[in-house]
């Protein structure tokens, strides 16, 4: 595909990009600092600024939109030793327990988490970033191992040969997002007072060896190795359920981010790639791609493609936003699209939702289909695995 008004080139991969998502595709084309080509992956929808499902590579600079808000937004898995499917009051005490010990939505622990590595960043500081207030740090200590709300979830799943496993998705809660908000503003600011034209506002950059550009990726990095530890600690309490309930033993975890900016070299050049929903997926490189809470989900390993910059989707991708699902989607519909999964924290699926409120944003019915995308991608990525989901819990 070729962007209008002379831009780079977009690949796309989802073969009917909404029009929103193909606008914000065509502004990065048009960007001063994109290289190359956009290349959108299966799951591509609209974002903020840019579409989610996105790859960018950028030449020495840095655009907060194009990493999110949430950044290090991500995906931790691991799988079992028990080979049996779980009866449903077994299901629902994992869940209960889960639900329990690991604080949802807004809620946070009440006493902050100790962790090596926000006190080395704290004292790695030679002064203090403007996006920090006096109790920021207090209060993302207690929101470490913390799930959040939107489309993070905790899932028991099984894979064909009945092997239960475990899946989480979450990123850096409010951390993510204050840091995100701070530089974007930071970006435009610095981008209107160098007069440089941008395709979209929403697409301000900072120079990667700037004092900014270089306080941004030192921030960014700091809230992915947060997002990271976030997934780490809920595993861990989801490890010690799960061999409370079911005595079992576990295999290798895989933790990856799916929000985020690395230096890279693509294109004969080292690049800030930008993965904005989008996985990296090198040659060999295992990942995991999740469907909605009432499909599957994959294991799957890279085959490194070059065109894609070495990614791949980070998961089904939405059909229609939160507003529009809950307007659109019946009781009837999303009753029936969790038949047999076990949610916590288990209210009636009426007009009270999954969670508890009238929002049916994350009912299955708001997503692509999964294994479509799959199929659609089968040039980035091979499956290794295939999960169906027992159990979920949701913020």
């Amino acid at each position: 595909m070729k962007p209008k008004e002379n831009g780079i080139p977009i690949l796309s991969w989802c073969p009917d990009p909404d029009p929103l998502a193909m606008a914000q595709a065509e502004n990065l084309s048009r960007h001063p600092r994109v290289m190359g080509h956009i290349a959108l992956m299966p799951d591509c929808h609209a974002g903020y600024g840019m579409p989610i499902g996105g790859v960018v590579a950028v030449r020495n600079a840095l655009i907060p939109n194009a990493v999110g808000v949430d950044i290090g937004c991500g995906m931790c898995a691991l799988a079992t030793d028990f080979q049996e499917i779980p009866e449903k009051k077994t299901l629902e005490t994992i869940t209960r327990l889960l639900f329990s010990r690991i604080p949802t939505g807004f809620d946070r622990h009440r006493m902050a988490q100790r962790w090596k590595g926000m006190e080395d960043y704290a004292q790695a500081l030679s002064r203090t970033p403007g996006w920090m207030k006096k109790d920021t740090l207090h209060i993302a200590a207690q929101s470490l191992g913390t799930l959040g709300g939107g489309n993070h979830f905790i899932e028991i799943q099984c894979d064909t040969q009945n092997r239960i496993w475990a899946m989480i998705h979450s990123g850096s809660r409010n951390l993510g997002k204050t840091i995100a908000e701070f530089y974007h503003h930071q970006a435009l600011r610095e981008n209107q007072r160098e007069k440089i034209l941008l395709p979209s506002e929403d697409l301000a950059f900072l120079d990667a060896d700037t004092a900014k550009g270089r306080d941004y990726i030192r921030d960014m990095t700091f809230a992915l190795d947060f997002a990271r530890e976030n997934r780490k600690r809920m595993m861990l309490v989801v490890k010690e359920v799960l061999g409370e309930v079911l005595g079992c033993g576990f295999g290798e975890e895989v933790n990856i981010h799916h929000n985020y900016a690395a230096k890279e070299r693509h294109l004969g050049a080292e690049v800030w790639i930008h993965r904005k929903g989008a996985t990296s997926a090198r040659q060999g490189e295992k990942g995991i791609i999740p469907g909605s809470m009432g499909t599957s989900s994959y294991i799957v390993e890279g085959l490194g493609n070059p065109d894609a910059f070495f990614s791949c989707s980070h998961g089904a991708g939405r059909t229609m936003g939160r507003n529009e699902a809950c307007r659109m989607l019946s009781p009837e519909a999303v009753a029936d699209s969790m038949r047999g999964i076990v949610h916590a924290p288990f209210p009636r699926i009426q007009k009270g939702s999954l969670r508890g409120r009238t929002d049916f944003g994350e009912a299955p019915g708001a997503y692509k289909d999964i294994d479509l995308v799959m199929e659609q991608q089968r040039d980035l990525i091979r499956i290794l695995v295939r999960l169906r989901p027992l159990a979920v819990v949701k913020g």
